[in-house]
């Protein structure tokens, strides 16, 4: 079982590694808007991903925790770090999507 503090802790390394991705993304999308290369939106979109993704592992591996032993033990900031990591995990999906959209809309403009 997480005392609170290593909860807290948690919660603080998932709402960072979230928080960077959404730069990230920001990033990604002003780099897509200014004429960066494919190339490089891409790597900048892969980065983004990676942090996410970090911030996911650990939210699994509290809540795997949890299961495992059957006490449920949660921090609101810990509530707050999984609505973060959700939303920004969620903002991937759309930016994920709008640089499809682009490059198809960008494609036909070419073509």
């Amino acid at each position: 079982m997480h005392s609170a503090d290593e909860l807290n802790q948690a919660a603080m390394q998932i709402i960072l590694s979230a928080g960077d991705c959404r730069e990230m993304l920001n990033e990604v999308i002003d780099m897509l808007t200014s004429g960066a290369t494919d190339d490089d939106v891409d790597v900048k979109l892969r980065d983004a991903k990676k942090e996410i993704a970090r911030a996911h592992v650990i939210q699994t591996d509290m809540i795997q925790e949890s299961i495992e032993t059957d006490i449920l033990n949660t921090t609101l900031l810990f509530t707050h770090a999984q609505d973060t990591l959700m939303t920004i995990n969620s903002e991937v999906n759309m930016v994920t999507n709008m640089i499809k959209m682009y490059r198809a809309l960008r494609a036909g403009r070419e073509g």
